[in-house]
């Protein structure tokens, strides 16, 4: 098919995907199969070949999608419900001291985003943003809470095993997943300096309050300190949750500003519980007291991410196909170090913690509940992506662009940006951009660190330039009590900065890989 005709098909299933979300608020899970079936017809799939097309997009991306988005989850649900947040939290305050307390939240949100999802995590840490802004002297949230919120969701885009970057190596290298989880992390970490000194500067000016979250603030005592987050949060959906589910965020403004506004001992924890909130009360009443200390907490994170670099440098150390790199592939792939980590969370913060048998399965069951739906949205986009694959369309617009000069790096990256700061879902943007650039990938002669590359490119144009689309511009402007501008001047000057510093830094390395 004529290429041009083949860009024409793109343009038009982006125009629908698009159209079918913003305007008319679809579900993404329903506009990603729709968009498929037409670009398929459109792409000259003979009828017939359309639906197991489809199949095949579906359970191709969701082998690993499932496996690691359901049991990120039920780790972070875990972690999330025996306070394990908060003692990193206040475990970091305390190493630091009371003049770095901003530092000890953002080094802790980091390991607290890594195996929970953004809004989750953040409104977990909101009590304690408030106490440590309070007990820092700053007039209000802002200063000590916008770095964090958006340090956390710049892990959320580029760290496994969270949605969006699991699917698009899922797409473009599922082998490579645990280079893309250690080099996420790897850049997380000057990332962390930069929202810090950026974020000092942004937040500088003294920001106007809502009036509830002004009046919430000022009764913020240093007496909260020492309790900041011990009652429980309720989800208020995925990292996506206005854009996947095809809103336009007015829910979660809503559901934060009730959050916000509640005591902590009045939120309760129906974001995992589901049918199962009083098991889950019990539970958390059970471990009044009980919690667990900070470094198990923390040994329990960094165990899957050791076991993931044991097993990325074990398979460049060790002779190939030889026994003991085919034992350290398996302890190291992301899936298995995973399953350990769930299974000792489920002991150590569960069973050793006074929990029942009947009140971990609550738990860890009900973490799949929110989970779901973003590995159903992400199976969907892989569904698009296969069929951009199938009809050409990918390869035609990548190609085009690549003869205009644009390098391949860059294409990945605005690719992602365009679908970002059309539509909000970060999810959506990452998949989608997969698929445009997938062939040209596969097709292309690049080295494993250069598709690891490509694809954290594709989790950075995800976050750049996050505005009013976005649920997570929701929830952390109306947590920390901000207008729409002020949100736009903090939030979306910082999640660029991360975004646009971070392509500049892959661009460099990209030179001498």
């Amino acid at each position: 098919m004529d290429p041009l005709l083949l860009v024409g098909i793109a343009a038009g299933a982006i125009a629908i995907l698009l159209f079918t979300v913003i305007k008319l608020k679809w579900p993404a899970f329903v506009a990603l199969l729709l968009v498929a079936v037409l670009t398929a017809l459109a792409g000259g799939i003979p009828v017939q070949d359309v639906v197991p097309l489809m199949i095949e997009g579906m359970g191709g991306t969701l082998g690993s999608v499932a496996l690691l988005v359901g049991l990120g989850a039920m780790l972070g649900g875990i972690i999330e419900r025996t306070g394990g947040a908060e003692v990193i939290a206040h475990a970091a305050a305390e190493a630091l001291g009371e003049k770095r307390l901003a530092q000890a939240l953002l080094i802790a949100s980091g390991l607290v985003a890594i195996p929970i999802f953004f809004d989750v995590a953040f409104i977990i840490l909101v009590p304690i943003i408030f106490a440590f802004a309070k007990a820092a002297g700053h007039r209000g949230p802002v200063a000590i809470g916008m770095p964090v919120a958006v340090f956390m969701v710049f892990i959320h885009n580029t760290v496994p095993p969270h949605p969006g970057i699991v699917g698009s190596t899922t797409l473009l290298g599922e082998d490579l997943m645990g280079l893309v989880t250690l080099s996420g992390i790897v850049l997380a970490i000057p990332m962390s300096l930069l929202v810090h000194l950026v974020g000092k500067r942004v937040t500088s000016k003294v920001f106007a309050l809502s009036p509830e979250i002004e009046e919430k603030y000022a009764g913020t005592g240093a007496a909260e300190l020492g309790s900041a987050g011990h009652g429980r949060r309720a989800h208020v959906g995925g990292n996506d949750g206005a854009a996947v589910d095809g809103a336009s965020g007015s829910s979660h403004v809503a559901a934060a500003s009730s959050l916000a506004l509640a005591p902590a001992d009045a939120r309760t924890g129906d974001d995992f519980t589901g049918d199962g909130s009083s098991a889950v009360s019990s539970a958390d009443g059970e471990l009044a007291g009980h919690r667990p200390s900070a470094g198990l907490v923390i040994a329990l994170i960094l165990l899957p991410i050791l076991l993931i670099a044991l097993g990325t440098v074990g398979g460049l150390l060790l002779t190939e196909g030889s026994t003991a790199a085919h034992v350290v592939s398996f302890l190291g792939a992301p899936a298995f170090a995973l399953l350990v980590a769930t299974l000792a969370a489920m002991y150590l913060l569960g069973i050793m913690h006074g929990w029942g048998r009947a009140q971990i399965s609550e738990v860890m069951d009900g973490a799949l509940g929110p989970a779901a739906i973003v590995i159903l949205v992400t199976g969907a986009g892989g569904v698009f992506a296969k069929v951009l694959t199938e009809t050409g369309v990918g390869d035609a617009v990548s190609g085009l662009l690549l003869d205009a000069g644009v390098p391949i790096l860059l294409l990945a990256f605005l690719v992602a940006l365009a679908f970002k700061v059309a539509q909000g879902s970060g999810t959506v943007a990452t998949l989608s951009a997969a698929g445009i650039v997938q062939g040209t990938v596969m097709a292309g002669d690049y080295s494993p660190m250069q598709v690891v590359l490509i694809i954290l490119a594709i989790g950075l144009g995800s976050v750049s330039l996050s505005h009013i689309n976005d649920s997570g511009f929701w929830i952390a402007t109306k947590f920390l009590g901000l207008s729409v501008a002020d949100g736009l001047r903090t939030w979306t000057v910082l999640t660029s900065a991360l975004g646009f510093t971070s392509m500049l830094l892959l661009s460099l390395v990209w030179m001498v890989v």
